[in-house]
């Protein structure tokens, strides 16, 4: 254990907790959030996100990891990262708000010769711009004199339990040239998969904003080549498996496109261009594009329905998934809303069922009831929206009416009327 070194993590979400359950192997580690009733689960020995284990999490507060809310326990800290998350507002403006309280937190407990880091997605500039004035202006200290800065982008991808946060490569910066390498030293001594060391914090920031945006872009083109397809008759997903025969096709999959990041990002990036006077068209047209699959979704099963001779008014249809991916909880940002919102339009009647949402955060955060148990009844259409494991062994035949339509949105079901 270093004791040179003590951490304090502030945002215990996705990222956070396990960020700072790693960081806890090495050194004395307090993860701070302003959710007392997530602190106090984490200190029963539970992850809601279901991100770290119950067992690993309980053998880190054996050995002297600390959840709190009460800031008094991060002042003896001396390396502060942050983890808190970048949303964009309803006009798809990124919203820093997190950002500014989180560096206010920073700024009222840092002294000299700390450092923070900040692993938010961001533009480049606003770790520098933004977020280090509010801890100059809360501290009273003086940036990259009496405390230093760096910037290492999160990589954590929900619910996957092979690329954890210590097999993915990370990227590391400092306000200075030492600094940075302190922050990539004690990073690269808790990642495994090893770190790469940007130039600057900016460079950075950029790094992990084009990421999701470039993924963003290959997807919204394999989701406009199904509704080419579609409309030609061809099974896109035939299409894309012959395409993937040849040694540099990238298989990207059509789909819905939401969560925190792939969904959120490119919104980041679009407003640092025009900012700098340039208008972004290839970025926001990606995001036009997967927008849309929600209502396009609901639309198609509509016009497989009425092909069929079902009736669509007063239909029931059950909607299978409502996270945002497969095998976990995180509901953030999910568009399997806009294909409820679409179908509702239509007055029909909708069900959801996801044993992985936990239904009053869904409500809370949508209105809409999810259910966490198969609703025993007979629907018109099913929409397989996300692809838990759960849904493999379901007969979806029992669950419909016999002249029906299936719609399988993740390209996984072996019987179905239409897929993406």
């Amino acid at each position: 254990m270093n004791t040179d070194i003590s951490i304090a993590v502030i945002g215990l979400g996705y990222v956070g907790l396990p960020l700072a359950r790693l960081f806890s192997t090495k050194y004395k580690t307090v993860g701070f959030d302003i959710n007392k009733s997530r602190v106090d689960t984490l200190m029963n020995g539970h992850d809601d996100t279901l991100e770290v284990s119950d067992d690993l999490l309980k053998q880190a507060i054996k050995n002297g990891f600390i959840c709190t809310s009460d800031i008094n326990q991060i002042k003896n800290c001396n390396f502060y990262v942050v983890t808190v998350p970048t949303p964009v507002d309803q006009n798809n403006n990124p919203d820093l708000t997190p950002l500014y309280k989180a560096s206010e937190t920073v700024g009222r407990v840092i002294k000299k010769g700390d450092i923070v880091v900040y692993e938010s997605t961001v533009y480049p500039g606003v770790t520098e711009d933004e977020c280090i004035p509010v801890v100059e202006k809360i501290s009273g200290l003086v940036f990259n004199r009496d405390f230093f800065a760096g910037y290492s982008p999160e990589r954590i991808n929900p619910g996957d339990k092979e690329h954890t946060v210590e097999k993915i490569k990370k990227v590391t910066s400092g306000s200075t040239k030492e600094v940075g390498k302190k922050v990539d030293n004690i990073y690269s001594s808790v990642i495994i998969a090893g770190t790469h060391l940007a130039p600057s914090i900016k460079v950075a920031e950029a790094a992990k904003v084009i990421e999701n945006s470039q993924r963003d872009i290959n997807i919204a083109f394999v989701n406009e080549l199904s509704k080419i397809f579609t409309r030609m008759g061809i099974d896109t997903q035939d299409v894309l498996d012959a395409a993937a025969s040849k040694w540099n096709f990238l298989p990207f999959k059509p789909g819905l496109v939401g969560g925190h990041c792939i969904g959120v990002d490119p919104y980041y990036l679009a407003q640092c261009a025009q900012r700098f006077g340039y208008n972004p068209e290839i970025i926001l047209a990606g995001r036009r594009m997967n927008d849309s699959m929600g209502e396009y979704v609901a639309m198609e099963v509509i016009k497989l329905m009425l092909k069929k001779g079902i009736q669509v008014l007063n239909s029931n249809i059950l909607i299978l998934g409502f996270t945002f991916k497969e095998n976990c909880p995180d509901v953030r940002n999910t568009k399997v809303i806009d294909v409820i919102k679409t179908l509702k339009t239509y007055n029909i009647n909708v069900q959801v069922y996801d044993p992985w949402a936990e239904s009053e955060k869904v409500f809370e955060e949508y209105g809409e009831k999810v259910d966490n148990k198969l609703p025993q009844q007979e629907f018109d259409a099913v929409i397989l929206a996300v692809a838990h494991n759960e849904f493999e062994k379901l007969d979806i035949k029992q669950l419909l009416k016999s002249n029906n339509v299936i719609f399988d949105v993740k390209g996984v079901l072996e019987e179905y009327s239409s897929r993406l």
